[in-house]
């Protein structure tokens, strides 16, 4: 039991700025171990995205509660995924080879490619949340929060790092477990499944896609993954969600 909390805190302490002490989470080499608990660290974020939403429900306009509770997911994540999509967007749409890319991903400045992702995803994010049905709102929440993350499972054990060493793809990149991978989806599905029933077939299978799609682009660009690339397919996948939630109704 004690390697489990340690497992699920260090995911926590890995993706989220929650503060989580050295001494009670996993080490760094643990990390793909402790990665079946990314879609758990989804729900736990989510939970507090529906606080404020129940919060500041009763005093503002629904659109208003969206920025705030967008503004909360990078917060509490030190904008980890957005940083991630927008250092990918400038390597994949500035480069022109392999190395080229792996190296403009590595700097730290955001170009124009980067700065379009962010506002672009940022947007796609209010409007499809300001738009998916009222009683269905906090359900796309914590299915986005939760499936996101979960990209990052069959990403890392379907292809291996990119990088020949560093980098924080490099510690999941090809040592996910079928264990770890089984485990983590139907952990996925269970959470997905409890507050969206049916409709979570169509939830999947967009993540799915996304994922799947990413992945093969990934794989013909730069031969495997990188920590931005797992952060850039969280983001789309979350978009892709909330969407599927619009179209549904």
């Amino acid at each position: 039991m004690r390697r489990i909390v340690s497992l699920f805190l260090g995911a926590v302490a890995f993706m989220t700025r929650l503060p989580v002490s050295h001494k009670l989470q996993c080490g760094p080499e643990a990390l793909s171990s402790a990665a079946v608990f990314f879609p758990l660290v989804g729900l736990v974020v989510s939970v507090g995205a529906i606080i404020l939403n129940h919060v500041f429900n009763q005093f503002v306009a629904h659109d208003v509660v969206v920025v705030i509770i967008l503004v909360f997911l990078v917060a509490v994540t030190g904008g980890f995924h957005e940083d991630a999509l927008a250092d990918a967007a400038d390597g994949f749409g500035g480069g022109w080879g392999k190395d080229q890319i792996l190296n403009i991903m590595r700097d730290s400045r955001v170009g124009s490619f980067g700065a379009l992702a962010i506002a672009i995803t940022l947007l796609a994010r209010f409007v499809f949340l300001n738009n998916v049905p009222p009683h269905r709102f906090e359900n796309y929440l914590i299915a986005g929060q939760v499936t996101s993350r979960w990209t990052a499972l069959p990403l890392a054990y379907f292809l291996p790092s990119a990088r020949d060493q560093g980098g924080q793809g490099a510690r999941v990149a090809g040592k996910i477990t079928a264990f770890t991978l089984v485990t983590g989806t139907l952990l996925t599905v269970a959470i997905v499944g409890a507050v969206l029933g049916l409709q979570t077939l169509w939830v999947m299978l967009a993540a799915i896609v996304v994922t799947g799609i990413s992945g093969a682009y990934y794989h013909q660009k730069i031969g495997g993954v990188t920590g931005d690339c797992l952060g850039a397919t969280n983001q789309i996948a979350e978009v892709a969600v909330y969407f599927t939630g619009v179209v549904l109704r």
